[in-house]
């Protein structure tokens, strides 16, 4: 199959039946998929949701705001392990099956947590401290690299041509409810403990809670079905993925998804991971106040990723790329800005719902649209690598560029780079075809 092979074009080989799935098994195959990427999300949030408690405990000094700019620093580093798990396992998943893929990352994720809930402070085992840390963050930058390709290519492959949008958006679907769990628990401990009690030991709680739950996913991943797509594929004798392929094969393909990647992640971890820091530093809400406003928004879009994956199905996936980042790119600059100024929180939750509303627009889709520009054989690794690498340059950066301008006193600047980079995915979209002509997943 070579690149510029279209679903209309391109055929299953003769002599390799794919019976469709029944709606439980489809069902079965989402929600396992599914819950996995929601434990995998929880555990990546976790850090940054409770950073400003143990930041001095990795790195102390007087200073406060330099020990959270270096702890999200490390938040950083696991990004840029990101590409190396998503070019690891996205070649395994093409190669030993997306099932296998997506349970060698949750254990991954699982080891990082672990560490980081029972890792000693600095005073106590000195720079081994913070260096145990960027281990740690590095195991789960790994295991979230590779948890995106496989997640999006396994959910992609079982959610059925008719809905493929709508159920493919359950990636970030589960992401979301990640992020909210744990902003929930960063609630919950807010309001049940004494500021010192949480500072001391209390934010090692959530570390251990993502561990267990990563226990409970790897048992419930083992039991998962493979694709259809993944087994017709080798069935077929395809050649196996290879890193060139990508570049050799699908250039445009790569260096679209990374383009769209590049400003979704940007805005993405700006407008969610970031907000709560920007809410309290900037806006100068009370932690409690900031973590209700980001909590509330989250809701809004939890409801809007759902939506517009079922609009993906009817308009096609660039008529919501073009609402994600054209709205976006409009609306970033004024909207944060206000966010700045404004002491009423109902006005932030209005801006912040809005902001993510546009942007699950891109997010719905994040998936499918780019499992549908490769073949199955490919599929995997073609995902996750441009993602993992447009994800580790400009989501990995997004909070240490946004502190750094903050210390510079231009925090207006950060807004104008998040609108340039929603402009730039804009323009990339028009380099990718119409998904309802053309879509390299075969099977229904």
């Amino acid at each position: 199959m070579t690149a510029t092979e279209t679903g209309a074009e391109a055929q299953i080989p003769p002599g390799i039946t794919t019976p469709g799935l029944t709606a439980a098994q489809r069902f079965r195959a989402i929600l396992g998929g599914s819950a996995g990427n929601l434990v995998e999300w929880y555990d990546w949030f976790v850090y940054s949701a409770f950073a400003v408690y143990f930041s001095n405990h990795f790195f102390p000094g007087d200073d406060d705001l330099a020990g959270l700019l270096k702890t999200m620093a490390v938040f950083a580093v696991g990004f840029f392990a990101r590409p190396l798990g998503a070019w690891l396992m996205g070649l395994y998943a093409d190669h030993a099956g997306r099932k296998t893929a997506l349970t060698a990352a949750v254990s991954l994720m699982c080891g990082g947590s672990l560490i980081i809930a029972v890792l000693p402070s600095y005073e106590t085992i000195g720079v081994a401290a913070p260096i145990l840390l960027v281990v740690a963050r590095i195991l789960q930058g790994l295991s979230v690299g590779g948890e995106y390709g496989a997640s999006a290519t396994y959910l992609s492959e079982m959610a059925g041509r008719r809905r493929r949008g709508f159920w493919s958006s359950f990636q970030f679907v589960t992401m979301v409810m990640g992020q909210l769990i744990a902003l929930g628990i960063l609630s919950l401990l807010q309001t049940t403990m004494a500021p010192a009690d949480l500072e001391s030991w209390g934010w090692r709680i959530p570390f251990f809670i993502g561990a267990a739950m990563a226990v409970v996913v790897f048992w419930i991943r083992s039991r998962m079905d493979e694709s259809q797509s993944y087994e017709v594929s080798k069935a077929s004798g395809a050649e196996r993925a290879r890193t060139m392929m990508l570049f050799m094969h699908y250039p445009k393909q790569t260096l679209t998804i990374f383009g769209f990647t590049a400003g979704g992640s940007l805005a993405f971890y700006a407008f969610t991971t970031y907000m709560p820091k920007f809410l309290t530093g900037t806006a100068g809400f009370a932690g409690p106040i900031a973590t209700g406003i980001t909590a509330a928004a989250l809701v809004v879009y939890l409801f809007a990723l759902p939506f517009f994956g079922w609009l993906s199905d009817h308009w096609g996936r660039k008529a919501t790329l073009f609402i994600a980042f054209g709205g976006g790119a409009l609306a970033a600059y004024p909207a944060l800005s206000t966010i700045a100024g404004t002491q009423s929180p109902f006005v932030a939750f209005a801006l912040v719902a809005t902001l993510v509303f546009l942007m699950s627009g891109y997010n719905a889709v994040s998936a499918v649209v780019k499992a549908e520009l490769f073949p199955a054989n490919v599929r995997a690794l073609g995902v996750a690598l441009p993602y993992g690498m447009g994800t580790a340059i400009f989501g990995g950066t997004a909070e240490p560029i946004a502190l750094a301008f903050k210390r510079a006193g231009i925090e207006s600047g950060f807004y104008v780079y998040v609108a340039l980079g929603m402009a730039v995915a804009f323009l990339m979209i028009f380099l990718l075809p119409d998904n309802r002509k053309h879509s390299l997943i075969l099977e229904d």
